[in-house]
C-alpha cells in the first residue's frame, strides 16, 4: 500500500479547496469553524520552529478566509486576541472579542442560568453550589461564565455517581506547562504574588490584551498571559489598563497547587542528598542556608504551626531512616535521621515554631541546649554509632534559622 505526503502547498490550500468542493456539491456557502488556531502558535514557539507555524498559517487562513468565494464566514476561537497576531496579516473585515468584551460574552461558555437547567435536567440541581465553586468564576466582559466542558464531565459522572466528588478536569487536559513554566522561572516575588492568589487574595496588574507568543517570556506579560488563557480572572477595571486578579474557581486554584507541589517536589528532591551531607559535615551555616532556600520555595505556610515544619522536615528527609517522636535521655526528641551503618552519623533535631521574626535565633539557641540539658545523644542506641550530632532549628513563616549543638 502506497501512501504520500501532501506539500506544504497542498496543506496550505486545504481549507480553500474542501470548502468550495462543499459549495459545488451543496450549492450552499460554507461556514468555517476553527478552535483554538493558536494551540499550533504555541507548540511552535515552544519547540523553535514560530516562524515556519506563521508563514503556514498565514498562508491556510489567507486562502480559506480572505481569498475564497465559497466562504460564508469564518469563526476563530483562542486564547489570543488575533488582531495582534502576524499570522492575519491581509485580512480585513473581521470582529475581534476578548475575555474583557461584553459583546458575545454569553457565548464563550455556560451562564448560570445554563447550568441552574442544565442540572436541573439532570436531576442534581442539590449539587449547584459544589460546581459554582468548582467550574464557574470566568469572566467575560461583565458575565460569569462557567466552564462548560468542566461543567459537563463533572454532570456525565455525578449521574453515573452519585458519590462521585469534583476534580480538576482541565488540569488532565489542557497545557498547563504555562503555570508550570512561570513558577520555575519566577523570582521570590512572583512566587510571592502566586501564593497571595492561592490564599484567596487579589493582585492589581497591568494587561495588555493583545499578545503574541513571541512576548511570552517577558517577565511584564505573565500576568496578562495568565488572564487571556483562563488561569486568573479579572474581578474589577481600575482603569488606565489596570486590573485587579484573582484565581477563577476551584479547578483552576487545583492547578496551581499541583504546578507548586511539583516544582517544589522536584527541586527539594534536588538539594535532598545535599542538605544531608551538610547535617552529617555538622555544617550549620551550610544547612542553614541550604533550608532557608527549600523553605523559600515551598508552597505555603498556611499552616503555620509545630507540626507543619515536623512534617516539613520528615518529608524533606524522605528516603533516609528518619524517626519522630522517641524517648530519649531525659525526655523525647522531634525527630532523628539514623544512619546505615555503625560507621554513619546520628543526626537530632528539635524544631520550634517561633511566634515572632526576631525570636529565631533564641529559639533555634533553645532547642539546641535542649538536646544537650536532657543528654537525647547520650542515649545508649546511638552510643553503638561512630558520631552523633544536634541540631535546634526555629521557623517562622518562610525562615528558619539553624544551631548546631556544642
Amino acid at each position: 500500500m502506497h501512501s504520500e505526503t501532501a506539500s506544504i502547498e497542498d496543506l496550505s490550500t486545504s481549507l480553500r479547496v474542501i470548502s468550495q468542493a462543499m459549495f459545488t456539491h451543496y450549492h450552499q456557502k460554507v461556514i468555517i469553524l476553527i478552535d483554538e488556531y493558536d494551540v499550533p502558535m504555541q507548540a511552535a514557539y515552544q519547540n523553535d520552529y514560530y516562524d515556519k507555524m506563521v508563514d503556514f498559517l498565514r498562508s491556510i487562513f489567507s486562502s480559506s478566509l480572505k481569498t475564497n468565494n465559497a466562504l460564508e464566514k469564518g469563526i476563530m476561537t483562542g486564547c489570543l486576541r488575533i488582531s495582534k497576531e502576524s499570522i492575519f496579516t491581509g485580512l480585513n473585515n473581521f470582529s475581534s472579542y476578548s475575555i474583557l468584551d461584553n459583546i458575545a460574552n454569553e457565548f464563550f461558555g455556560f451562564t448560570e442560568k445554563d447550568v441552574q437547567q442544565l442540572l436541573a435536567d439532570c436531576q442534581l440541581s442539590q449539587n449547584m453550589n459544589e460546581v459554582k465553586e468548582w467550574y464557574d468564576g470566568y469572566r467575560f466582559g461583565d458575565l460569569e461564565i462557567y466552564n462548560p466542558w468542566s461543567t459537563l464531565s463533572y454532570v456525565k459522572y455525578k449521574i453515573r455517581d452519585d458519590s462521585f466528588k469534583p476534580v480538576s478536569f482541565w488540569a488532565n487536559t489542557s497545557s498547563n506547562g504555562i503555570v508550570m513554566k512561570y513558577i520555575q522561572a519566577g523570582d521570590r516575588g512572583l512566587r510571592n504574588e502566586f501564593e497571595q492568589l492561592m490564599n484567596g487574595q487579589s493582585i492589581v496588574k497591568d494587561i495588555k490584551s493583545e499578545l503574541t507568543y513571541r512576548e511570552m517570556d517577558d517577565i511584564n506579560n505573565i500576568y496578562s498571559f495568565l488572564l487571556l488563557t483562563g488561569y486568573l480572572k479579572a474581578i474589577k477595571d481600575l482603569g488606565d489598563h489596570q486590573y485587579e486578579l484573582v484565581i477563577p474557581n476551584k479547578e483552576v486554584y487545583e492547578i496551581y497547587k499541583q504546578s507548586f507541589m511539583s516544582y517544589f517536589t522536584d527541586y527539594a528532591g534536588s538539594r535532598k542528598n545535599e542538605l544531608y551531607q551538610e547535617l552529617v559535615n555538622g555544617d550549620a551555616r551550610k544547612v542553614n542556608l541550604l533550608l532557608n532556600d527549600i523553605l523559600i520555595r515551598s508552597i505555603s505556610y498556611f499552616d503555620n504551626h509545630e507540626s507543619f515544619y515536623h512534617g516539613f522536615l520528615v518529608g524533606l528527609l524522605n528516603g533516609y531512616e528518619v524517626i519522630s517522636n522517641r524517648e530519649a535521655g531525659d525526655g523525647r526528641f522531634d525527630l532523628c535521621v539514623m544512619p546505615e551503618t555503625i560507621l554513619g552519623t546520628v543526626i537530632l533535631i528539635e524544631c520550634k515554631h517561633s511566634i515572632r521574626q526576631d525570636c529565631l535565633i533564641e529559639d533555634a539557641e533553645a532547642d539546641a541546649r535542649q538536646i544537650t540539658d536532657r543528654n537525647y545523644l547520650e542515649e545508649k542506641r546511638f552510643k553503638i554509632y561512630a558520631h552523633a550530632v544536634g541540631y535546634g532549628i526555629s521557623f517562622y513563616k518562610k525562615q528558619c534559622y539553624v544551631v548546631k549543638t556544642e
